[in-house]
């Protein structure tokens, strides 16, 4: 086994984490400069393997980590990793993992990853051969000057240590301890002795006097016996003639009260149907006032419609005469329009003809004209050019003239073509504009008719929403009625509920409440009172067995009751006991089948998703005809029984029981108050039903009196747009006329158009051919006739216009003076009688027209109907009212009658409860005396047997004076010792057991006296043996360090000033006498350097190198006697000259090649500054420091001999 590798961090100047390289199983050799971290790196190791760190305090623990610049080192480690594949660890790895933690409050060890205490580290290391008492496998630097100074005392002192010989005193000074108790407890049991044979002596007297003590009192104690039990019997036979008369008046008392709460139900019965009626009374009053109201409402309105009516009649005959003579205007006119009309539709034709010819005629006028000037003007060119050049010239540029005004005209002409095109669709707009006003004029009646048939059903819709709406009302005012009535009876129950719980439990149930419907938790279920439903027998029993667990709140899970209870808390709004499904766990619970033991989960009924809840309550509790039966099941069979009325007994035999009031029941309280909540919210959702459809009716009659104004505004329109319509018409009109003589007058002006364009084209031709032809001084022959029959021509066609212009002129006479009699006198005039419009529509509105007489008849019809259907429904509501104020004087005289009763029930249980209580008070003191003389016959103990009939037949008075001379005879034995027989004993016993006991001390005190004797005789045979071993070691060791000199051991001893051999003989005696361990003194050197036969000098006579050399030597013996795993030297080399530490670097290489060879652990980790050990080192390694931080690498061997002479230099 030998170390393999180290793992530092955090340790004193090594911060990071420092993995080093595996160690060599032979000789490791480490160098580093002074302050680098060398000691520190071996402090590591002892932190882990020795007790040097061991009950260290807050400051100590601090120095042990790193201090430097960066961040603090809260915690340090040291791992040590040991090869095992020698199995020197009992642990069956290759390899043990051993690893030290420190920090500022913990300190911990750790083996092959897993935490382990430091006595268990300890006694690992112990099993593997780290011995405690021999700690020289580790030198530390300053070890060898500290045996160097060592005196020969204190060097004994190391042998001693070596030699194991703590244990031995350890051993001997705990036994020396035991014989110095053993010791005291013999004194002290010697005066116990002594104590008690005296006290027995005394006690050997005490014991005749207590025996006759002891007949007086049994004479006695039976006496008395006698005259108390007698006393015992009367008392009984008193108290169960007191039993016999309180069970009969407990009997009746139970009539009495079963009767009165009987009553009391039917008292309540009758004041909920009070409460009834009188709300069903209120109702009716609501009724009728309503009524009233509305017949009052009737009633004016009826007068109003009446008045209306009446007008109507008076002014139709009027209206009618008004009729008459406009329908005689409109006809004439009418018939007047009609005879111009046909008229002037006889003219225009005959009108249009004419001038169509007028216009022919005209045209081949021009034409006939524009060939004969062409024919002149070309007659004039031949005198007017000189040659056909110059002609052609003036011809082209002529062309080009006509061609230019040619493009302009058709521009022109196209454009007039399109102006009048766009006038005859105005023209067609115009006419179809006219005939719809036309048929809007003409349709007027009978819109008018239909807008009155329209206005009529809006206004019977209008009042039917209103009626509907009035219905809704009387309900919404009932139901207010109800409202506060039911919200009356919550809040008295909920005051009643309240009572029977303290406060913060009612506050915070209304919470949970608020909170589920805030929140809208599906989760939260309910009290357990409210998910529950049980017989009326059982109610009693149901409501003692849950307690105040009937409010405790059921929800799904505790994730949801987390969240209430943190709102409860935010709010402070009481407090709740939640009951969340998933954490309750119920366990079957064995019940007794019997015919007498119902089990109260029977009884009763819940929803099985709460079934958790309800067996954590009522699991485990049975329902009993009475409490005997109830105390027998819950004794035998571990539950709790309870009876119909409520009586109580539990597994551990505790009764509890009592009256019960039934009017203060909680179950009844929550389901008065469940049921009440219901009707509330029922009401108040029937009243948002009501406000919503109110809402809704209110939004139709505002719709139907917006379409009945729409209505009534589109009629008056009608009725005053008609002279607009009329207007518009004759507007139209005029543009029509006006959109005619426009298209007139441009057909004209294109027409004209047209006649020059076909003159400028013939021009054009004449041109053209005039300029292919030759240029000759006159017309040709053909060209002259053409020119007088042209000039025949022209007189004759202005002839012929001349006479058709007249005949045109004529005829266009007379149709203008029709168009200006229809458009100036008549269309005006039937316009105004039209504006007037006097048809049935205008009258209906001006003076009650029989349409608006209809409507108001129909309308007084309805109201009649109402007020009739009102007049019913309140002599109907009336004599509802009458009787259902009989039923209430009833009902109330009912009730009267039943408290009266009541009354007479409670004075008489009144009577019978004082009786009982008198009876119980007689009964109390009786008892009280029955206990004090079962006390009294308890205080006299155990009696005799034959103080039951020593004395059975004699008289009280005998009893009695026989007792006076026994109380005095026992006033005489006033000092007697009453318990000598009992101390007697108790001191004899003592005495046996101090007596053996003493022997047994004797015989431990001679043990322990053995023990030591051999302790001592062990120990120094075990000094001994060390010095001896040691010793010869130490000479060979030293041979091998100075082969020239040689050196010894030399233990010394009081007895003689000499310091003999070891060597010599001595006899047994002188060496038992001799060998005795406090006449040892101390251990010293003697050495010799130069000749193994020169005169041996002591230790303090050497040099420092010599010194250091020879407490080397004391080490390398004391590690061969017993050999470690590995040795840790720290610069022990640091004091010798050249010459030894070679001796000593070559020691080191012999002793590892000495382990191989036997195959044992020999491994040597050592620092130091000379060459020497590096030399024959296997392995190196390098200390560096760099920010305060140490690190080790391997080196090698030339680095690290070039760094120590490096340093030597």
């Amino acid at each position: 086994m030998h170390i393999k590798q180290i793992i530092i961090q955090g340790f004193k100047s090594y911060k990071e984490q420092t993995v080093i390289e595996p160690f060599s199983p032979k000789h490791n050799v480490i160098v580093g400069r002074n302050g680098s971290g060398k000691s520190n790196f071996f402090a590591a190791i002892r932190f882990v393997l020795s007790d040097a760190y061991t009950q260290m305090g807050r400051e100590e623990r601090q120095a042990l980590l790193h201090e430097g610049s960066g961040s603090a080192v809260m915690s340090a480690y040291v791992e040590i990793i040991f090869d095992n594949s020698d199995d020197r660890f009992p642990t069956g790895k290759d390899e043990l993992i051993l690893r030290r933690t420190i920090g500022l409050k913990k300190d911990e060890y750790s083996l092959d990853r897993k935490n382990a205490s430091k006595s268990d580290v300890m006694n690992l290391l112990e099993s593997a051969g780290f011995s405690r008492s021999n700690p020289y496998y580790i030198v530390p630097q300053g070890r060898v000057t500290t045996l160097t100074n060592m005196k020969d005392s204190e060097r004994l002192n190391l042998l001693k240590e070596v030699a194991g010989t703590q244990v031995y005193e350890a051993r001997r000074t705990e036994s020396l301890k035991i014989m110095t108790d053993t010791n005291n407890k013999r004194a002290k049991i010697d005066e116990l002795l002594e104590y008690i044979v005296e006290r027995l002596d005394e006690l050997e007297e005490e014991k005749e006097e207590l025996k006759g003590y002891q007949e007086k009192e049994k004479e006695r104690r039976c006496l008395e016996y006698t005259i108390y039990s007698r006393e015992q019997s009367e008392l009984a036979e008193a108290l169960d003639r007191q039993d016999e008369q309180r069970q009969t008046g407990v009997e009746e008392t139970d009539d009495g009260r079963a009767a009165f709460l009987r009553g009391e139900k039917g008292i309540a019965d009758l004041e909920e149907e009070i409460s009834q009626v009188a709300q069903e009374i209120e109702f009716l009053k609501v009724d009728k006032s309503q009524l009233e109201e509305q017949r009052r409402d009737n009633a004016r309105a009826r007068a109003a419609v009446e008045l209306e009516v009446s007008g109507l009649t008076d002014g139709q005959s009027q209206a009618k005469k008004t009729k008459a003579q406009y329908d005689k205007d409109l006809r004439e006119v009418q018939n007047a329009i009609q005879q111009r009309e046909a008229q002037l539709e006889t003219i225009t034709p005959e009108f249009t003809a004419q001038r169509e010819k007028e216009v022919a005629v005209q045209t081949q006028l021009s034409d006939a004209e524009s060939i004969r000037a062409r024919l002149y003007a070309k007659q004039g060119r031949v005198s007017q050019f000189k040659s056909k050049q110059e002609r052609d010239t003036w011809l082209k540029a002529e062309m080009q003239n006509i061609n230019a005004t040619l493009k302009t005209r058709q521009a022109n002409q196209d454009n007039n073509i399109k102006t009048c095109s766009d006038i005859e669709g105005q023209i067609q707009e115009s006419e179809e504009e006219i005939k719809a006003l036309q048929a809007r004029i003409d349709g007027r009646g009978d819109n008018m008719q239909n807008m009155a048939a329209e206005i009529q059903q809006a206004k019977d819709e209008r009042d039917r929403l209103s009626d509907e709406r009035k219905e809704f009302w009387r309900e919404e005012a009932k139901l207010d009625s109800v409202i506060q009535n039911a919200k009356k009876e919550y809040e008295n129950a909920e005051r009643q509920l309240s009572h029977t719980m303290d406060q913060n439990t009612s506050r915070g149930l209304a919470a949970v409440r608020r909170i589920k419907t805030q929140h809208n938790l599906s989760g939260v279920y309910g009290t357990l009172s409210e998910l529950l439903e049980v017989p009326e027998g059982y109610r009693t029993a149901v409501e003692v067995t849950a307690g105040n667990s009937l409010f405790h709140y059921v929800v799904d899970n505790d994730d949801t009751a987390t969240k209430v209870l943190e709102q409860l808390q935010r709010e402070r709004a009481g407090r709740v006991t939640f009951m969340p499904l998933n954490r309750l766990k119920y366990r079957p619970f064995s019940l007794p089948k019997a015919s007498d033991a119902i089990p109260l989960m029977d009884k009763v009924e819940f929803d099985e998703l709460y079934a958790p809840a309800f067996n954590q309550v009522f699991g485990k509790t049975i329902v009993c005809p009475n409490l005997a039966i109830a105390s027998q099941y819950a004794r035998s069979h571990g539950v709790t029984a309870i009876t119909p009325e409520g009586d109580r007994s539990d597994k551990k035999g505790a009764l509890t029981g009592g009256f019960h009031d039934p009017r203060r029941s909680r179950l009844d309280a929550v389901k008065t108050l469940s049921r009440w909540r219901d009707e509330l919210e029922t009401h108040k959702a029937r009243a948002a039903e009501l406000r919503s459809a109110i809402e809704a009716k209110d939004q139709e009659i505002t719709r139907s009196v917006s379409a009945l104004t729409k209505l009534d505004t589109a009629r008056l329109q009608a009725e005053g747009g008609y002279a607009p319509l009329r207007q518009d018409l004759r507007s139209l009109n005029t543009t029509l006329e006006r959109l005619r003589d426009s298209l007139e007058a441009k057909i004209q002006s294109r027409t004209a158009v047209e006649a020059d364009l076909k003159s400028m084209r013939a021009q054009l031709a004449a041109y053209t051919a005039e300029q292919a032809s030759d240029f000759k001084k006159a017309l040709t022959a053909a060209e002259d006739a053409e020119l007088d029959r042209l000039n025949s021509s022209v007189k004759k066609l202005r002839s012929q216009l001349s006479s058709l212009a007249a005949v045109r002129s004529d005829l266009e006479a007379q149709k203008s003076q029709l168009e200006v009699e229809l458009r100036a006198a008549l269309r005006p005039r039937l316009d105004q009688l039209h504006s007037a419009a006097l048809d049935d529509s205008t009258l209906t509105s001006l003076t009650g027209a029989p349409a608006s007489l209809a409507d108001a008849q129909r309308r007084l019809k309805r109201i009649s109907d109402a007020e009739r259907r009102s007049a019913e429904r309140l002599s109907a509501t009336d004599a509802s009212i009458t009787k259902t104020a009989d039923r209430l004087l009833t009902l109330e005289a009912s009730k009267g009658e039943k408290l009266r009763t009541q009354e007479e029930i409670a004075r008489l249980i009144e009577r019978h409860q004082k009786r009982v209580a008198k009876a119980a008070s007689r009964r109390a003191r009786l008892a009280e005396q029955a206990a004090a003389c079962s006390k009294q016959i308890r205080d006299l103990g155990v009696l005799p047997e034959e103080a039951f009939s020593r004395f059975a037949k004699t008289s009280s008075d005998a009893i009695t004076a026989r007792l006076s001379k026994c109380h005095a005879a026992l006033k005489g034995y006033g000092s007697v010792n009453k318990k000598a027989y009992e101390q007697y004993a108790n001191f004899t016993k003592q005495k046996e057991v101090l007596t053996n006991r003493r022997k047994e001390l004797d015989d431990a005190r001679e043990s322990i006296q053995s023990l030591i004797t051999v302790l001592d005789q062990r120990k120094d045979e075990a000094i001994e043996r060390t010095f001896k071993q040691v010793s010869k070691a130490f000479a060979g060791v030293f041979e091998k360090l100075v082969p020239a000199g040689r050196g010894r051991l030399v233990i010394q001893r009081r007895s003689d000033g000499a310091e003999p051999d070891p060597e010599d003989s001595d006899s047994e005696d002188d060496k038992r006498k001799k060998g005795r361990v406090e006449n040892y003194t101390g251990v010293g050197i003697s050495v010799s350097f130069n000749s193994k036969h020169d005169d041996q000098q002591r230790i303090q006579q050497l040099s420092g190198g010599q010194k250091s050399l020879c407490a080397l030597a004391l080490v390398f013996s004391i590690q061969s006697c017993d050999p470690a795993p590995f040795y840790l030297f720290d610069e022990i080399d640091a004091n010798l000259d050249s010459q030894y530490r070679t001796a000593v670097a070559q020691m080191l290489q012999n002793l590892t090649e000495t382990a191989e060879a036997e195959n044992r652990a020999g491994q040597f980790i050592c620092t130091t500054f000379r060459p020497e050990m590096v030399h024959v080192a296997d392995k190196c390694y390098g200390v560096t420091y760099s920010n305060k931080t140490s690190s080790i690498d391997v080196v090698k061997r030339e680095e690290a001999v070039g760094f120590v002479e490096g340093m030597k230099g």
